[in-house]
């Protein structure tokens, strides 16, 4: 059990961090208003969660122009794939086991 523990990763504890994750690893890349309504959060709880993942380098962010307008698009980076792949087998794991002491 311990084992299965270690590997699940504190970057993705928070629902808003698992969903953000989950829609970059479905669609390549995604702009903030597109992620803002298909989670349903607020402009600065989007905007700091975004950051977190940003500092871990779990994902990357392009600004640019769409005429005048500013388009901010997010991918997920290689480790973030990597890192949230073994933090969802990990749980996948942890609740095999749980299931299996029943």
């Amino acid at each position: 059990m311990k084992e299965y523990l270690e590997n699940i990763n504190k970057a993705f504890e928070s629902k808003a961090r698992l969903g953000i994750m989950s829609v970059l690893l479905v669609d390549d890349r995604v702009d903030f208003n597109t992620l803002k309504e298909t989670l349903q959060l607020t402009d600065g709880n989007l905007a700091s969660h975004l950051r977190a993942l940003e500092e871990a380098r779990y994902l990357q962010v392009e600004k640019q122009f769409v005429g005048r307008k500013p388009n901010t698009t997010y991918h997920a980076t290689d480790a973030g794939r990597e890192a949230f792949k073994s933090h969802l087998d990990a749980l996948e794991q942890l609740i095999l086991n749980n299931r299996q002491s029943d």
